[in-house]
């Protein structure tokens, strides 16, 4: 299976070496997994909580940030809330996601789900932005309080209409565009809120959904040291 994520996410790795990586790179600060609390941004899609690493229980939390595709619609509000919960020694630990699916034949945006035969769009909200985009149904503006969460992922594709419509695979420069928009917003939240704690890390990700059988996997995109203080950024990180 990886062979056919990897035709879209060449640098794709699964989602739990993805977390085992991670913690070698905290070993190096000092902190094991129970002096982190994770904050993550992503999709509300019960197929993220049925892949989501064994691994990735042994941190503190999760805090919720997310809603439909990872965009952290909790806000301000959600952030300094997380942010109070972080150990005094310990480290804030923020990271997103929106996610896709890659069928068992490579297709994107599709996988078969547990329990079903028939495959069904993954991200369901992005697909149907999508599809709304093309067939010029968005009109940009009003939100409704009923469907706010996904009427704001229709205006992000909309802002990049032409560059999503004349790529080669929509569904993915999609995803792309609702990654952005997300990145842009995780940055606001945490420049804009105190943290208790001693360490303040950001990782921006695409999270690769599979059929049941296979997981999920991962492509990192950024992986950051923040000063908790000044909330700026101090270095970039690798394993």
């Amino acid at each position: 299976m990886i062979q056919q994520v990897r035709k879209h996410f060449p640098g794709a790795i699964s989602s739990s070496d993805f977390i085992l990586g991670t913690y070698k790179v905290m070993q190096e600060y000092g902190l094991p997994p129970e002096k982190i609390m994770l904050s993550h941004s992503i999709c509300s899609d019960d197929v993220n909580a049925i892949e989501y690493p064994e691994e990735g229980r042994q941190m503190l939390g999760p805090f919720n940030l997310g809603g439909l595709n990872g965009f952290p619609f909790t806000g301000l509000t959600g952030m300094a809330a997380f942010a109070h919960h972080v150990p005094d020694e310990g480290a804030a630990m923020v990271f997103y996601a929106p996610h896709i699916g890659v069928s068992h034949s490579g297709e994107t945006g599709k996988i078969i789900r547990v329990g079903q035969d028939e495959e069904s769009s993954c991200c369901g909200a992005t697909i149907l932005a999508l599809n709304r985009l093309k067939s010029d149904e968005i009109v940009p503006g009003a939100k409704p309080a009923d469907d706010y969460q996904q009427h704001s992922l229709q205006e992000f594709l909309y802002e990049k209409k032409e560059r999503i419509l004349s790529s080669e695979n929509q569904v993915k420069e999609a995803t792309e565009v609702i990654f952005e928009n997300s990145g842009a917003m995780i940055d606001h939240m945490v420049k804009s809120t105190h943290f208790s704690g001693k360490y303040l890390f950001v990782i921006g990700a695409i999270i690769i959904n599979t059929d049941p059988e296979n997981g999920s996997f991962l492509e990192l995109r950024r992986f950051e040291e923040w000063d908790i203080t000044t909330r700026e950024k101090i270095k970039d990180l690798y394993f």
